[in-house]
């Protein structure tokens, strides 16, 4: 049996299997952006990528919602905490594609 994928840093596949794998970080930008805009109710197109998460409205129950939307739509587990160190929609889209393709955020 082949385990070359136990280093994957995807959620295991208990998750559920299928998961979107974006081709560019633009793709998981528009992916974040709308939800944002559902979550707070507004047109994706007034999302701006480079206004901190907070400013946009989210408060801490947003964010666990967005991780936990992140992990059933990307299989990607992230730590409610990444909206620290990734406050925007932009910085967040760069660190989860980097994560989900092996490279560096």
């Amino acid at each position: 049996m082949n385990t070359s994928d136990s280093t994957a840093r995807t959620a295991p596949e208990t998750v559920g299997g299928g998961h979107a794998r974006p081709a560019d970080v633009e793709e998981v930008v528009d992916w974040l952006a709308g939800r944002v805009a559902e979550y707070r109710e507004i047109p994706a197109a007034d999302v701006d990528p480079y206004v901190p998460l907070a400013e946009l409205g989210l408060d801490s129950v947003y964010v666990l919602s967005l991780c936990g939307d992140v992990e059933d739509h990307y299989g990607l587990v992230v730590e409610p905490t990444v909206a620290w160190d990734h406050p925007t929609v932009a910085s967040l889209a760069k660190h989860l594609h980097a994560e989900l393709t092996g490279g560096t955020s």
